[in-house]
């Protein structure tokens, strides 16, 4: 009897992205994953006051056999607010995050299936700090904040991630949407991560990607506010365990 074919569910959060998110699903549509496993690409448009919804919709149009899967909020709730709506659409096995901007390579995405499609692995972050790829040089102050946020996240979960703010991180359906999330914006990666790391017997492995950073005038959009948020929130879901 043949296997089940397996579903990875794409979660993307889309916010101003009209020149840009169609470089990365050019990207998705050329991947081949592994062990033949089919792709979902759900796109969530945050209340986008550019063009974005024109430039998904146009794409959907003109690439009927992908399965592209939209959805738009009415009133702009941040970065958070569109994953929750994505990962409660999702119907894959598996389901990682992708910003729509160019700084994460879907290419990698088996590096982080590979944990586990061969059974080590639950959920599966990105680490940006770890392993021989490329990455762009850019903000000091950046690469210190990520740092010390994550120490904090690592010291309030007893775990020992390089990049607990990294974009991409895979997890099992099961895992995922059992989680109650609740931050809307960039406090999203410290209580996801603060709440699977409490799950029981959960297995939580990290690989190396690549970073292909931009500056706020290529259209970064987080800022030392957002990490002062973050910081709360580790504060909140790591050292209170907040449900």
């Amino acid at each position: 009897m043949d296997k089940k074919q397996k579903l990875l569910s794409i979660v993307i959060p889309a916010y101003n992205e009209s020149q840009t998110i169609h470089f990365i699903l050019n990207k998705i549509k050329e991947i081949t994953l592994l062990d033949q496993i089919e792709k979902e690409i759900i796109v969530v448009n945050d209340c986008s006051k550019d063009d974005t919804e024109g430039a998904i919709l146009r794409y959907i149009s003109e690439n009927p056999s992908m399965n592209i899967q939209y959805y738009k909020h009415e009133v702009n709730q941040g970065k958070g607010a569109a994953l929750h709506t994505g990962i409660q659409q999702a119907n894959g096995d598996y389901i990682i995050i992708q910003d729509a901007d160019l700084e994460y390579d879907p290419f990698e995405y088996n590096i982080l299936l590979k944990p586990i499609i061969d059974g080590f692995a639950d959920v599966v972050y990105g680490s940006r700090f770890m392993g021989g790829k490329p990455h762009r040089v850019l903000f000091f102050w950046h690469t210190i904040g990520n740092k010390f946020l994550t120490f904090c996240s690592n010291l309030s979960t007893n775990i020992n991630l390089t990049d607990m703010e990294t974009c991409y991180k895979l997890f099992k359906k099961e895992i995922i949407q059992q989680i109650n999330l609740k931050e809307k914006r960039f406090g999203f990666e410290p209580e996801v991560t603060a709440k699977v790391a409490r799950i029981k017997n959960v297995r939580i492995y990290e690989v190396g990607i690549s970073y292909y950073g931009r500056t706020y005038l290529e259209g970064k959009k987080i800022g030392w506010k957002d990490g002062f948020r973050a910081l709360y929130c580790i504060i909140k879901y790591g050292f209170l365990k907040f449900k």
